[in-house]
C-alpha cells in the first residue's frame, strides 16, 4: 500500500510536470506568436491619412467659402503634427496620457489603478487606457469590454514598435473624436471656432482635449456650461503637469466658450450650391475661380441696389461677372438675399428669363457678315409683319418713330422698329442659330415659335448665358465655355464640366464683334435714346448694353470691357412688373457700381478697335449714310473692307432735304416725330461732327441750318472722380461738341488738346472748344 501510494505521488507529480512543460510551451508559443505579430508591418491602408471633409469649396485666393460633411456624415481635416498648436500636444497629453512619452504603449501604473478600481466597482470604471491604446481603438472599432482591452493592449504595442511617437500623436489627434461628428483636432477647432488648429488658443486647446471624455455630450454646441467645466478640468491637468502656469491657467479659463465665429462659412451660397449640384456630395477639394471679396462687395451692392428701387416694385437682383480671358467666374450674385423667407434660394444666374434688347447686339453682328453696316440706314417707320398669329406691328421703346436711322445709332439706342427690319433681313432662323452659337442653350424651341420678336428678346436666356455671350464678343466673336473651377475644367452653359482645351466656336466675325462693339462702346451714338446723364460713361473703354422685357418684368445691363464682362438681371422672382424701371434706372446703377468694383481688382484692359481688325473708315453723311459731300454732316464711319458706300449722298442738298418715298407717310407734318433727323445733340463716330439740319414739316422743302454752337460732354459744373485702383490711362472722358461748321479745336487749361478724349487729373479745369462757328467753354472739377 505504501509502495503504491508512493508511486501515485509520484505519477501525479510527473503528471503536473509534463502539464507545467505543455502549458509552458503554449506560452511560449503563444508570446513567440504575439512577439512575431507584432513585428509584423503595419497596413499601410490602416494608418494612412484620412481627409473625409466632404466638399471643401476655396475661392481664387484659398479663402474658404463653404465645407459640407462626408457621405457619412462626419468632418475630417487632416493636420500634421507640425501645424498643430503646441498647446493642443500638451493638453491632450496632460488629460489623456501624463506618461505617453515614457511607456510602450502600455502603462503599468494605469493597468494596476485601474485593476483596483474595477475590482472594487465590480465592473469596467477605469481603462487605463494609454493613447497608444486609443489609437489602436480609433483604428480598429470593437466592443467594449476586458477582450477588447487585451486586444488593444497587444495593437498598442504593435503601433509603438513601428510608429514614433511623434507619428502615433498624429494619428491619433487627427482621429480622435470630438462631438457634432467632427473627428480630429482640426475639424474640431473650423467647427467650433472658425480657426485652423495653429491658430486656436490655450483655452481652446484645453478644451478640444476635454472633449475627449465625452465628446458627444460635453461639447459647447450642446452645453457651454460642461464644456468649460471639461476645459478647466484639463487647465488643471497642465498645470499640475508643469505644462503651463497658474496665471496662463486662470487666464485661459477667463476665455469666452465660443470667442470666434462657430459656425463654418457659407460664402457665395448660390455659387456654391451649383458646385455642390454639378459635382455631387462626395469627397473632394473645389478650388474655385470665384473671388471671395469681389462676391462680398457685389452682394452688399445688390442689396443697396434693391432698397433703393424699392420704392418701384423691385424686390430682386442678380449680378455675374467673367474673366474675358479665361472665362473664369469671378463672381456669382444669384439674389439679394439668399436666406430670405420667400426665393431667397432662386438663382437668376441660371434662371431663363426674357433679355428684351440686351440681344440685339448679336443681331447686328450677323447683318454685318450679312453685308450690312454700321452706316446703313434703316427706316424707322410704322410697319406690320405677317406672322402666324397675325399682324405684327413692332414699336419702340418710347413710341417715337425716327425715320430714317444709321445702325449706328439704331443699336446704340436700342431702336426696336430697326433691329425687326434687320432681323427680317437675315431670317429669324439664321438669328436662332447664330444665338445657340453665342451660348443661349436655353433658347430650345425653334424659329417660328420665336418669329421676328426673338430680335427684341422674346426667347428666355440667363444672365450666365448672356454674359458669356458679351464675353465672346469681347474674344472677336468666338464663344468659350466658362470656368468655376482653378484646375483648368470649364462649365458649359447647362453647367456640365467639360475640358476647356480646344473647346471654342465662332458665332461671328472678328470685324462684325469689334463693328458691335466700337458701337455699343460709342456713348455719344446711344445719346439720342438714353440721353446725356446715364450711369454707362466709364473712365475705360467699354460696350453697354440694356434690355427690359415685355411689361417691365425683367431689367438687365451688359458691360463688357478688354479684361472682363459683367451682367445685371433687375425684377422680381414673380415676375410682377416694376414701375418706371428701365435699363438706365434700373440695372444700370448696379451694372456701374459692379464695373467700377470689378476694374479695382481686374485691369479692364482695351477692346478690340477696328482698326486692330483691319477695318477702314470713310467719311459718310450722316442722315443717309452715303459717302458724304459738301453739302451734309458728314462722320466717319468702319467698314469691312468692300462694304464702303460707293455713292455719294443724294439726299441732302444746299437748300433742301429730300427722303425716300418710305418715309413720307411718317414725315407727313408731324413736327415733334420728325424731330429725329439729323439731330446734333450726339456726334456718333470718333471724328468731331458737322452740324444736322432742323427738320421741316416737310421733308421735301426746304430747311434751315441751325448754328448753335455748344458743348455737349462734359457739361458745365461737371464733377469726376477719379476711380481707385483705375490706370491713368484708363481714367479718361470725351470731348463732344455739336452744331459746329468745321472742325473742333479743344484745349484744356488754355493748352492745345489735340485727342477726342482727355484724361482725369484732380482739381478745377477750363474746357474750351473752338470752331468756325463759335468758341464755348465750360468749367468742371475732378476729385
Amino acid at each position: 500500500m505504501r509502495r503504491t501510494a508512493r508511486r501515485g505521488v509520484g505519477w501525479v507529480t510527473s503528471r503536473r510536470r509534463r502539464i507545467a512543460a505543455w502549458a509552458g510551451g503554449v506560452v511560449g508559443a503563444a508570446m513567440l506568436g504575439t512577439l512575431g505579430w507584432v513585428m509584423l508591418p503595419l497596413p499601410a491602408a490602416l494608418i494612412a491619412p484620412v481627409d473625409s471633409a466632404g466638399v471643401r469649396i476655396e475661392d481664387r485666393h484659398s479663402m474658404l467659402l463653404r465645407s459640407t460633411r462626408a457621405a457619412d456624415g462626419t468632418r475630417t481635416r487632416w493636420v500634421p503634427l507640425a501645424e498643430m498648436d503646441p498647446d493642443l500636444l500638451l493638453a491632450f497629453i496632460a488629460v489623456e496620457d501624463a506618461r505617453f512619452w515614457e511607456h510602450h504603449g502600455i502603462d503599468p501604473r494605469a493597468v494596476a489603478r485601474a485593476a483596483r478600481d474595477d475590482l472594487r466597482a465590480r465592473r469596467i470604471v477605469s481603462g487605463a487606457s494609454t493613447i497608444t491604446m486609443q489609437l489602436a481603438r480609433l483604428l480598429r472599432p470593437r466592443s467594449r469590454g476586458w477582450a477588447s482591452k487585451i486586444g488593444e493592449a497587444f495593437w498598442a504595442l504593435r503601433l509603438e514598435q513601428h510608429l514614433t511617437k511623434q507619428e502615433i500623436l498624429e494619428q491619433y489627434l487627427n482621429r480622435v473624436q470630438l462631438g457634432q461628428a467632427a473627428v480630429g483636432v482640426g475639424a474640431a477647432a473650423n467647427l467650433y471656432f472658425g480657426a485652423a488648429a495653429s491658430e486656436i488658443s490655450l483655452g481652446e486647446a484645453a478644451m478640444l482635449a476635454g472633449l475627449a471624455h465625452a465628446p458627444s455630450r460635453d461639447n459647447p454646441l450642446v452645453s457651454a456650461k460642461r464644456a468649460a467645466s471639461r476645459r478647466s478640468v484639463a487647465l488643471t491637468r497642465m498645470r499640475r503637469a508643469a505644462a503651463i502656469t497658474g496665471t496662463d491657467a486662470e487666464r485661459a479659463r477667463a476665455e469666452p466658450v465660443l470667442r470666434r465665429r462657430m459656425n463654418a462659412p457659407f460664402l457665395a451660397p448660390h455659387f456654391t450650391s451649383r458646385l455642390l449640384q454639378e459635382h455631387g456630395a462626395r469627397d473632394a477639394m473645389l478650388h474655385t475661380t470665384l473671388d471671395a471679396e469681389l462676391q462680398r462687395e457685389l452682394e452688399a451692392e445688390t442689396r443697396h441696389a434693391v432698397e433703393m428701387l424699392a420704392g418701384r416694385e423691385v424686390q430682386h437682383a442678380a449680378v455675374i461677372v467673367l474673366d474675358n480671358r479665361s472665362g473664369d467666374v469671378l463672381a456669382w450674385v444669384g439674389s439679394p438675399d439668399f436666406w430670405a423667407e420667400q426665393n431667397g434660394q432662386t438663382d437668376m444666374v441660371i434662371s431663363a428669363r426674357q433679355p428684351g434688347s440686351a440681344l440685339k447686339p448679336f443681331l447686328y453682328a450677323l447683318a454685318f457678315d450679312r453685308g450690312l453696316t454700321a452706316a446703313t440706314v434703316i427706316a424707322d417707320v410704322p410697319r406690320s409683319y405677317a406672322t402666324a398669329a397675325g399682324p405684327y406691328q413692332p414699336r419702340n421703346y418710347d413710341r417715337r418713330f425716327r425715320g430714317p436711322v444709321r445702325i449706328r445709332e439704331a443699336l446704340a439706342s436700342s431702336y426696336n422698329v430697326p433691329a425687326v427690319d434687320v432681323a427680317e433681313r437675315v431670317g429669324a432662323g439664321t438669328l436662332l442659330r447664330t444665338l445657340r452659337l453665342a451660348g443661349f442653350e436655353s433658347l430650345t424651341q425653334d424659329a417660328d415659335h420665336y418669329g421676328l420678336g426673338l430680335a427684341l428678346g422674346n426667347g428666355d436666356v440667363t444672365l450666365l448665358e448672356l454674359a458669356n455671350g458679351y464675353r465672346g464678343l469681347a474674344n472677336g466673336g468666338v464663344w468659350m465655355p466658362y470656368r468655376t473651377l482653378a484646375d483648368g475644367r470649364a462649365s458649359a452653359a447647362n453647367g456640365r464640366a467639360i475640358d476647356s482645351a480646344g473647346v471654342t466656336r465662332r458665332f461671328t466675325s472678328r470685324q462684325a464683334a469689334a463693328i458691335a462693339l466700337d458701337i455699343l462702346a460709342d456713348p455719344a451714338a446711344r445719346v439720342p435714346g438714353f440721353g446725356l446723364e446715364t450711369p454707362f460713361d466709364f473712365p475705360f473703354p467699354t460696350a453697354v448694353k440694356t434690355g427690359t422685357s415685355r411689361h417691365f418684368t425683367d431689367n438687365w445691363s451688359v458691360a463688357t470691357t478688354g479684361g472682363f464682362t459683367v451682367a445685371v438681371w433687375v425684377g422680381n422672382f414673380s415676375g410682377q412688373p416694376m414701375e418706371g424701371v428701365s435699363g438706365v434706372t434700373g440695372a444700370g446703377p448696379l451694372l456701374h457700381r459692379a464695373v467700377m468694383l470689378t476694374s479695382q481688382r481686374y485691369p479692364p484692359g482695351v477692346l478690340p478697335t477696328p482698326a486692330d481688325v483691319g477695318l477702314v473708315s470713310a467719311s459718310v453723311c450722316r442722315l443717309s449714310g452715303m459717302l458724304a459731300t459738301s453739302q451734309c454732316p458728314a462722320i466717319r464711319e468702319w467698314f469691312v473692307p468692300g462694304t464702303e458706300p460707293r455713292a455719294p449722298d443724294t439726299w441732302m442738298s444746299a437748300s433742301r432735304v429730300t427722303l425716300p418715298a418710305e418715309y413720307a407717310e411718317w414725315a407727313g407734318g408731324d413736327d415733334e416725330v420728325y424731330a429725329g433727323i439729323g439731330e446734333t445733340d450726339a456726334p456718333v463716330s470718333s471724328g468731331s461732327a458737322l452740324p444736322a439740319p432742323e427738320p421741316a414739316d416737310d421733308p421735301a422743302r426746304p430747311v434751315n441750318v441751325p448754328r448753335g454752337f455748344r458743348i455737349v460732354a462734359p457739361l458745365a459744373g461737371d464733377v469726376y472722380r477719379v476711380p481707385p485702383g483705375v490706370p491713368g490711362s484708363y481714367a479718361t472722358i470725351p470731348l463732344l461738341a455739336a452744331g459746329s461748321d468745321g472742325p473742333v479745336r479743344w484745349y484744356v487749361d488754355g493748352v492745345l488738346h489735340e485727342e477726342t478724349r482727355w484724361r482725369l487729373a484732380r482739381g478745377s479745369h477750363l474746357i474750351r472748344a473752338e470752331s468756325a462757328t463759335g468758341v464755348r467753354e465750360i468749367r468742371i472739377r475732378v476729385e
